[in-house]
């Protein structure tokens, strides 16, 4: 099948594609062709004046939405206050204020602290290094599909090898991987129903052939995998984890930069599992857009590293934090964490037909709104469908009026990351442009 891209064709926005295209590096990735020139909650609009439905939201960034007022409002008035010092100079307190948020809210019993960062890269990395330091071990343990950023060590960690670390290594040491349970794809010959044991067993298999046990500093893992393709763990798969790190004195770090804040219907992906990490890497929808993240977890671990170890010229900008602090609040006023639970009943009651209906999709899973479709050229074979042909899919969706992205091992994941404040009006019709081009799809030859 014949595929193409679509987006900034034509008009203003062709222009400045172009332009793109001249002065920014070809690395970095193309969802779409749209150059953008305004949003508002879950609706974008580009230069030409087309809007779009956005179940993109900046990758996750957006949960309480584009532009709302009272984040808008805080910003205005926190750049007329103090919009930087670097907390290494003079702290401000509104940096004080998001920790103490965050320590709140973050599951786990006995004292915690934080530490704030710009990127969900930058609190991984800074998660492993204080990791070491707590336990003056080197090896650190993560997994397939996973994904954790594009940073060196970030991508070293990634359970991905093409794009993510091909032509960037050699790698930093001491990083191994193990099973993760991606219940719908297993390995030959094991049963669905066996997969949790078979992956723990797998990871006490790695302790005996590439690394022991007590060399470990860290075991990190997504409680819900994002780029991976929004895999969801099986049951007892994290609490399995967790007894391992507690048997060992392992620090688990769990990863809820995407997962966090409301996307699975809990404020943490790993509370539907009723566990707590040692520590947790938080960001993307922290912010509102703007760049901030977070390490939070155990008061001794965090105050493992020496002073000036940890940290950087921007973490927790004053503008950023002011962002977040508000985020916090609209969370609270306007129930979203409740709102991911009932959006994601809503699309996972879509996508569940559509999986029924159509021999295209090939599964429909997530938790909460954090939910997707694996798209394949038959449900018997369960053959990944091309990466081009849901580029091309990706691409009549634009058309029709809506932003969505892929994900997953094979590119063939559709995943779902609309801002939790979304209108219902808005929802029913991507949602309806989503099952519309999947049906088209569905009823083309292939082959």
């Amino acid at each position: 099948m014949a595929t193409k891209t679509t987006g900034a064709q034509t008009g203003r926005g062709a222009a400045l594609w172009k332009e793109r295209e001249a002065v920014v590096s070809r690395g970095s990735a193309a969802y779409t062709k749209l150059v953008i020139d305004r949003a508002r909650n879950a609706t974008l609009w580009d230069v030409d004046g087309k809007s779009y439905v956005d179940f993109a939201a900046g990758i996750g960034t957006l949960n309480v939405g584009h532009c709302h007022p009272q984040v808008v409002e805080a910003l205005r008035e926190q750049a007329g206050r103090l919009t930087h010092t670097s907390l290494h100079v003079a702290a401000y307190e509104g940096y004080m204020q998001v920790c103490r948020r965050l320590v709140d809210l973050v599951p786990g019993a006995g004292p915690k602290k934080a530490i704030l960062f710009n990127s969900g890269s930058e609190a991984v990395e800074n998660a492993v290094k204080l990791a070491r330091s707590y336990t003056e071990r080197r090896a650190v343990v993560a997994f397939d599909y996973g994904f954790h950023g594009r940073t060196l060590l970030c991508i070293t960690l990634d359970g991905r090898y093409k794009p993510l670390r091909q032509g960037f290594g050699p790698p930093p040491a001491e990083v191994y991987h193990s099973r993760f349970p991606y219940s719908y794809r297993p390995p030959r010959g094991v049963d669905g129903r066996d997969l949790t044991a078979y992956c723990l067993e797998e990871l006490d298999r790695l302790f005996l052939t590439d690394v022991a046990p007590e060399d470990v500093a860290a075991i990190i893992v997504e409680p819900v995998q994002g780029e991976g393709g929004f895999i969801v763990p099986t049951a007892g798969f994290l609490s399995g984890l967790r007894e391992v790190c507690d048997r060992h004195g392992i620090v688990l770090i769990v990863d809820e930069v995407q997962s966090g804040f409301g996307r699975t219907g809990r404020m943490w992906a790993m509370e539907h599992d009723g566990i707590a990490a040692d520590l947790v890497t938080v960001g993307k929808s922290l912010g509102a857009g703007l760049p901030i993240s977070g390490v939070v977890g155990r008061a001794d671990i965090l105050d493992s590293a020496a002073p000036g170890s940890i940290g950087g010229t921007y973490g927790g900008n004053p503008l950023a934090c002011a962002a977040a602090l508000a985020v916090f609040e609209i969370f609270e006023k306007e129930k979203l964490v409740e709102a991911g639970a009932r959006i994601g009943q809503r699309v996972q009651a879509r996508f569940d037909a559509l999986r029924d209906q159509l021999d295209i999709v090939g599964d429909s899973r997530g938790r909460g709104a954090m939910r997707a479709v694996e798209l394949v050229e038959d449900q018997a074979s369960r053959r990944p469908l091309p990466a081009a042909t849901v580029r091309a899919i990706l691409d009549d969706c634009v058309e029709r009026g809506l932003v969505v992205i892929k994900a997953g091992i094979h590119d063939n994941v559709i995943r779902t990351l609309m801002p939790l404040t979304i209108p219902d009006a808005d929802l029913e019709r991507g949602l309806g442009i989503l099952s519309d081009v999947l049906t088209m799809w569905d009823r083309r030859p292939r082959g």
